[in-house]
């Protein structure tokens, strides 16, 4: 005669898989070997496993609560079952009762979400200052217009894998110094999907998904610099099984400009002007983002002074405004004089009492191992 499962489990015999579940776990955290090691125990604790066995498997229950025994001899428990009442649950039921987290049962789905993809886009620096809107070519996964991301040709569809019988896992029974130990691993016929499909697509060989190019259209937000990433949500590979697409991310590269050299959202340029124009003051044309301005050279200008436009640099990417554009002097000295400027300038040095200046000196500007050298020597 059969024993007493719903006892053994301390359930009623009306209830669900997932009171059966439970208790079984909090059976199996108490009287595991691991945890009690009492020979006695050990032999309740394959009780209590094949109660499990039976109870969580609707064929096995239905026998049972019809009356037969089906661990007893004939009892049709097929494959994986125990034997003479020595069998164990699912693996993963038992780690579920010491770790408190539920493994994922069944067949997987054929359709999931695809990857995410990435391009490098070249814009010129007056298209990254205010902004722009570009037609990109994109090649990545769509979905397969034959099958339409089912991957079976037409007129087919997927069939249930007659190893696993749609579970998407099978069963195997080992040994262990506890007993026989049932183990599930994914169908190798199937793949853990549950189904098989006979007569895959031909345009994407049951992928579901194809590759093609297609045109997109980015707006580019004004004041993005190199390696902004503009996400463009669900224009990535569309996923396997016609699955979701994932993201597609534009990375832009900003080309060198011929004047100008950006910091941040400065930018900067040198204009090289004559020791006369410096002296006496001039203005100079300058082709701005904005367009043509002159820039103003005061009286009396010094080689590296800096003479800022403000809000003539690149817009701000995340509030209001622009930054600057500062213009950089480098006055040149002429190297080479004929005879009538060179009497000129003679003239001009006589009268300020330049004619041998004193000159005046400061200490240099050391280089780095220098300042480092100094400074281990506490100068």
């Amino acid at each position: 005669m059969a024993a007493d499962y719903y006892a053994i489990l301390g359930v009623q015999r009306d209830a669900s898989q997932e009171e059966i579940k439970k208790a079984f776990r909090r059976l199996a955290r108490e009287l595991h070997p691991d945890v009690n090691p009492d020979p006695k125990t050990q032999e309740r604790f394959k009780e209590i496993n094949t109660a499990y066995e039976v109870l969580s498997d609707p064929q096995k229950k239905q026998m049972y609560d019809l009356g037969g025994d089906p661990m007893g001899p004939g009892g049709g428990a097929g494959p994986g079952a125990g034997f003479g009442g020595a069998g164990f649950g699912n693996f993963s039921d038992i780690m579920d009762a010491f770790f408190g987290t539920a493994s994922q049962r069944g067949p997987k789905s054929r359709t999931r979400r695809g990857q995410d993809a990435m391009i490098r886009l070249e814009i010129d620096l007056n298209e990254a200052a205010f902004g722009t809107t570009k037609e990109i070519q994109v090649d990545t996964a769509t979905v397969c217009g034959t099958c339409n991301g089912e991957g079976a040709a037409p007129g087919t569809s997927a069939q249930t894998c007659d190893m696993c019988r749609g579970r998407g896992e099978v069963s195997q029974v080992t040994r262990s110094f506890l007993g026989q130990v049932m183990t599930s691993r994914p169908c190798p016929q199937c793949q853990g999907f549950g189904t098989v499909v006979p007569t895959p697509c031909p345009e994407c060989a049951g992928d579901g998904r194809v590759r093609t190019r297609r045109s997109l259209t980015v707006k580019i937000p004004a004041g993005v610099d190199n390696g902004t990433r503009i996400q463009l949500a669900g224009e990535g590979e569309v996923g396997p099984g016609g699955g979701p697409a994932g993201d597609l991310y534009v990375e832009i590269r900003e080309k060198a400009h011929p004047v100008f050299q950006r910091r941040g959202d400065d930018l900067h340029c040198t204009v090289t002007i004559p020791m006369t124009a410096a002296a006496l003051g001039t203005k100079v044309p300058l082709e701005t983002l904005d367009g043509m301005e002159e820039v103003d050279i005061r009286p009396g200008t010094q080689s590296g002074q800096s003479i800022p436009l403000h809000n003539r640099g690149v817009t701000h990417l995340r509030s209001n405004g622009r930054g600057d554009l500062v213009v950089h002097v480098e006055v040149q000295t002429p190297q080479k004089l004929d005879p009538e400027q060179e009497e000129l300038l003679r003239r001009l040095a006589k009268l300020r009492g330049e004619e041998r200046p004193m000159g005046q000196f400061q200490p240099g500007q050391q280089g780095l191992f220098s300042r480092l050298k100094d400074a281990f020597n506490g100068r």
